[in-house]
């Protein structure tokens, strides 16, 4: 496992204020309030545990293939249904999402190798990530890969906590399936705008890994 370079500046930050706090609780709570000194020093540990933990890029066996969708992100699906899209497509569109909490992992990868040939930023609100309209309310960013098969979107969407999406893609990039497209910091959704028709290979709430669970066949 590593820790992903979005996470250096926000690890380093939280392991000066751990030092910091706790050198200042030792020095002036310790002699008389050691329980609470130490109750301070357990909190903070936890605290930066939790966010190198969020920033974590675990070694895994990535999956590949010209006919699979794979999952983007780590999460739940909580979105399999039929929608208009009014962004990209003008036209009907299977979408599947996958919802972050706060505990999975937060790189996302690309589900289909190919050329990267749309890419768009969207300003927006911070509707918790599953509410019905974030997809298209919420602050988000959109790709759509092209290859033989057909055209994928994706949209990173940010959610309540999150506040930072990052997308390392460019318009005429070639792309290769399960190879990290961005990041999304401190939870929310990924959704996937596929053709109708596709073959779905997982059900609502199932457990998916990014890079890993096939999502779809065509």
């Amino acid at each position: 496992m590593t820790i992903h370079k979005e996470g250096y500046k926000s690890i380093l930050i939280t392991a000066i204020a751990f030092a910091v706090i706790n050198l200042v609780s030792f020095y002036f709570i310790s002699f008389s309030l050691p329980w609470l000194s130490w109750l301070i020093f357990i909190i903070t540990l936890g605290l930066l545990l939790f966010i190198m933990s969020f920033f974590r890029v675990p070694k895994r066996a990535l999956t590949t293939g010209e006919n699979v969708i794979v999952c983007p992100a780590d999460g739940k699906v909580v979105v399999i249904e039929e929608v208009f899209d009014e962004e990209y497509f003008k036209g009907k569109r299977l979408q599947l999402s996958v919802f972050m909490s706060p505990a999975n992992v937060h790189q996302n990868r690309n589900p289909i190798s190919g050329e990267v040939v749309y890419n768009q930023y969207h300003k927006g609100k911070y509707l918790v990530a599953w509410h019905p309209k974030s997809s298209t309310e919420n602050e988000r960013h959109s790709v759509v890969i092209r290859n033989a098969k057909g055209e994928v979107l994706v949209k990173q969407i940010a959610g309540a906590l999150a506040k930072r999406i990052v997308n390392y893609l460019s318009v005429g990039q070639k792309v290769e399936q399960s190879a990290e497209m961005g990041f999304i910091k401190f939870g929310s959704r990924v959704d996937l705008l596929l053709p109708v028709g596709t073959k779905v290979n997982v059900q609502l709430n199932e457990v998916v890994k990014g890079g890993v669970t096939v999502l779809a066949t065509w």
